[in-house]
């Protein structure tokens, strides 16, 4: 699984049923700092669905606001546990190695 799909999986859970496109990308830049466009948001999204680690729902526009859909998400437990997968595998091979990451970071 790769790095922006974590973070797309890990905004979808903190947002919970507000997991827009829109929220999704904001999410991530709030907690990143990471600028990502919306198509690659979208294109991600569009992924993680096929592969059924998320669902969608549309939603119609609020009255008196024109446009399509808006199209919320949320994690499945397919998605929860690849995304716990991939955190564990982070976890363990960074592992002994941390303090000379750190050391490193620091000169």
């Amino acid at each position: 699984m790769g790095d922006l799909e974590q973070l797309i999986l890990f905004a979808v859970l903190q947002l919970g049923d507000d997991a827009c496109g829109v929220t999704i990308r904001e999410s991530i830049e709030d907690r990143t700092g990471r600028v990502i466009s919306s198509g690659a948001v979208y294109t991600t999204l569009g992924r993680l669905e096929s592969r059924q680690l998320v669902v969608s729902r549309a939603e119609e526009a609020e009255p008196g606001r024109p446009g399509r859909p808006r199209k919320y998400y949320n994690l499945r437990p397919a998605g929860a546990r690849s995304l716990l997968h991939a955190y564990s595998a982070l976890q363990a091979r960074a592992g002994t190695l941390l303090p000379d990451l750190t050391d490193l970071a620091e000169q």
